[in-house]
């Protein structure tokens, strides 16, 4: 996962381009969903979706042949309110068509429902999101961390995260070296 999805940086530069064709976001079924100021560089149509809107749009485009789930991801605009941007990458198989949906979310408590219940793919990309970024994803059936430690503090892909990290001093530096090498090994298994 990264925290780019393709867009260009600054919005306040780059101008969104003719919005994206009515049919894949109906403006009149959706008349909060927005084309995104952010033009993407492979040209994916992109659309910045209210949270309390998520599900019911992603419903209606998987309805609407939007059948893959290719990604969630997410990225820290810190300083800027909205802080977090949620952004879902969905394909149309048939007509080769992909398209992207961001949900910008506060820097005080971020959540938003899951997608858990449309896409049942969704779930890992979910808890990386939800354990990368302390993002919330309301509703999923188990959103616990998946590349952490249970006992981790924070969330490491936040722009306000501790370059070196939380202290773990229960995690000795000698304990990672590898068999083989010189120098310690790892501790015997117990």
């Amino acid at each position: 996962m990264t925290q780019t999805s393709g867009d260009t940086l600054n919005p306040e530069e780059t101008p969104a381009s003719a919005p994206a064709e009515p049919s894949l976001i109906e403006e009149t079924r959706f008349p909060n969903v927005k084309p995104s100021p952010m033009r993407s560089a492979d040209g994916t149509p992109s659309f910045i979706v209210p949270a309390a809107e998520i599900v019911e749009v992603a419903q209606y485009l998987k309805e609407n042949g939007f059948v893959l789930f290719e990604d969630i991801t997410a990225v820290d605009w810190l300083p800027k309110e909205p802080r977090f941007q949620v952004v879902y990458h969905l394909m149309n198989i048939t007509a080769r068509q992909p398209i992207r949906l961001k949900v910008e979310l506060p820097g005080d408590k971020p959540s938003v429902p899951s997608l858990t219940g449309v896409f049942i793919g969704a779930n890992w990309f979910e808890r990386e999101v939800f354990d990368l970024f302390g993002i919330v994803f309301e509703n999923h059936p188990d959103l616990r961390r998946i590349e952490m430690p249970d006992d981790w503090e924070g969330h490491p892909l936040r722009k306000d995260y501790p370059i070196t990290g939380p202290r773990r001093p229960n995690l000795p530096a000698n304990q990672f070296r590898p068999e083989g090498r010189s120098g310690p090994t790892l501790p015997p298994a117990q």
